[in-house]
């Protein structure tokens, strides 16, 4: 890009057995889900990833080419510590992975890649794009990731040069996306949240996460809760303290983002950052982009007004609020800083955007 009430999900379960024969299992599994013998739960599949070779896979792309198009049940990518430089993606065929680390902490499996937006594909048909440039694409619908760490570690300070920097770890565009005790390292544009199309839901729960990042780092028009999570801000290439959070582009008949109970800190400078902006991607002004931040800690480093306008749109003709945000960064009612009333803040609640969708680990 250039430039209350909360719903119960069950904490981090420990990986799954994993199966003895790989891919062979997974093809008797799809013939079980072809034929509609089976439960989803009971067709749920774990294959394994190494890379020290004592899995099925030592890639995590290879285990997912595994998977058979068309699946509709749960097939568990367990992954074992260590750091895999790879990109990752998981097409719209492909429903109901999960890629779920098996170390002690997240920060025990890493997959990271450095692609930026202006990066040039190797087949020479051009760059790749902001939305391209994710470490982790995930695109099939039931997506989940838990108990690990998605980087982007492109070099903006070497590669000044290039003129479009973006750089995108994780990029969802599905719906009912579960991200679980999972890190999101980046710069600018570091968690693309989107949907498959302008029309098409995309829901996305976070819970007990991190996301890291300077410019825009948070984007995109799906329906997305960030709760119980830490926001870290990071200074620029340059060691200089600027940028923006959330630049939601929402369309109008859909809920944005909702950050609720969750932290926002750093180290760098102090009203330096704002909470977000609005996106109208491509100029389309009939986007409505949305953004709440309720009952979160706000770092000293968030602007007094701690919204801004974009690319000619202004934020006030758009749908930004607070609701009982604490620390040094929040700030009382004004017409920069508009806050919801507790009848507007009880409609703005996890429930409200996850519409009749529970989320839970799998």
């Amino acid at each position: 890009m250039a430039a209350g009430r909360r719903t119960t999900a069950p904490r981090h379960r420990g990986p799954h057995k994993a199966v003895s024969a790989g891919a062979a299992a997974l093809l008797a599994a799809a013939s079980l889900w072809t034929l509609g013998s089976v439960s989803e739960a009971e067709a749920a599949t774990t294959i394994t990833v190494a890379k020290d070779g004592s899995g099925q896979y030592t890639s995590v792309q290879a285990a997912v080419n595994a998977v058979p198009s068309g699946n509709t049940a749960r097939v568990v990518v367990s992954i074992k510590p260590g750091t895999y430089r790879e990109l990752v993606k998981i097409p719209s065929d492909k429903q109901n992975v999960t890629l779920q680390g098996t170390g002690s902490s997240r920060s025990d499996t890493v997959i990271v890649y450095n692609n930026a937006s202006g990066t040039k594909k190797p087949d020479g048909s051009g760059n790749y794009g902001t939305s391209g440039s994710a470490t982790v694409a995930a695109e099939g619908n039931g997506f989940q990731a838990r108990n690990l760490t998605i980087s982007n570690d492109f070099d903006e300070a070497a590669n000044q040069s290039m003129s479009d920097r973006q750089a995108v770890a994780l990029r969802t565009a599905a719906d009912k996306v579960f991200l679980e005790s999972v890190a999101v390292n980046g710069d600018q544009d570091t968690l693309l949240l989107d949907t498959a199309s302008k029309s098409t839901l995309g829901r996305v729960y976070m819970t007990d996460s991190v996301v890291v990042g300077n410019v825009d780092f948070i984007f995109g028009r799906a329906t997305a809760v960030i709760d119980s999570s830490v926001i870290t801000l990071k200074k620029r290439w340059d060691g200089s303290s600027a940028g923006y959070i959330a630049a939601p582009s929402t369309a109008a008949d859909r809920k944005g983002f909702l950050f609720t109970g969750s932290t926002v800190n750093g180290n760098v400078s102090a009203s330096s950052f704002y909470l977000g902006r609005p996106w109208h991607a491509g100029g389309d002004a009939s986007l409505d982009p949305m953004a709440t931040f309720r009952q979160t800690t706000l770092s000293s480093a968030i602007k007094s007004a701690p919204w801004t306008d974009m690319s000619g749109f202004s934020w006030k003709d758009d749908r930004f609020a607070e609701y009982k945000n604490t620390g040094p960064g929040s700030g009382a009612a004004s017409s920069n800083r508009p806050q919801l009333s507790d009848s507007q803040a009880a409609g703005q609640e996890t429930a409200d955007w996850l519409a009749g969708w529970t989320p839970s680990a799998s």
